[in-house]
């Protein structure tokens, strides 16, 4: 067995000073009327955004793309997800990722609430819409 020699040195040096933490309310991070939250990284320090998603079965975001990836994790129910021109379904535990300028989208395929936690690669949230209307 070989060892790995890495070139990289790492100049920064730990420290115990930091600034008070946040917690951040999740009923500020709600949208509307309705359960989804959205959480905008750079609001508060943070290098990713998210989306939690709380959706009743048939709803669910219709096709966008991000200019970064967005990884998916379904904390309940089941998703139907489209990635460019593959489909398929996520359950309970499952991850799935979409690359950078895809479009994408996801449903509730359940008869149950849908929960899934849409992690954004960016300090905010940037998405283009199929239908503009």
């Amino acid at each position: 067995m070989t060892s790995a020699t890495y070139s990289t040195e790492i100049t920064m040096e730990p420290t115990m000073s930091a600034p008070t933490p946040e917690v951040v309310p999740g009923e500020s991070l709600r949208i509307g009327a309705g359960r989804t939250r959205r959480f905008v990284g750079r609001e508060h320090g943070a290098g990713v955004s998210y989306f939690y998603v709380d959706n009743e079965p048939g709803e669910g975001p219709g096709l966008h793309w991000h200019p970064y990836p967005e990884t998916w994790v379904v904390i309940e129910g089941t998703a139907r997800i489209t990635i460019g021109d593959h489909t398929f379904e996520a359950g309970e535990g499952d991850t799935a990722t979409v690359p950078t300028g895809v479009w994408h989208g996801f449903k509730n395929a359940g008869t149950g609430r849908l929960r899934v936690l849409c992690i954004h690669a960016s300090d905010v949230i940037v998405q283009t819409w199929a239908d503009q209307d």
